[in-house]
């Protein structure tokens, strides 16, 4: 099984640009070893001969044919955005690339 430790949480806090707590950390350390071990169990099970499960009951999914309605122009659309240029939302940079 794989061992979590202090540097895979680290490594994981920078991926996720977390800042955890100590005590979070722990937290974090303990789950994750938990669900591992649940894997690691559930590894156990003889499989051989059952067929994966596709859907969880026998419903049957049917959309509804799409419609275009109660549309809004471009002006409606914009004119109480809190920043427009005429064509578009302006919005804040969220992204730095």
């Amino acid at each position: 099984m794989m061992k979590i430790d202090d540097q895979l949480i680290s490594r994981l806090e920078n991926l996720a640009r977390l800042q955890l707590s100590t005590t979070e950390k722990e937290g974090l350390k303990k789950d994750l070893t938990n669900i591992l071990g649940m894997v690691e169990k559930l590894q156990e099970l003889d499989v051989e001969g059952i067929e994966p499960l596709v859907y969880l009951n026998e419903a049957i999914n049917r959309p509804r044919e799409d419609k275009i309605s109660h549309q809004v122009d471009r002006e409606d659309a914009l004119r109480n955005a809190p920043d427009q240029d005429g064509s578009f939302f302006r919005v804040p940079k969220v992204i730095d690339l």
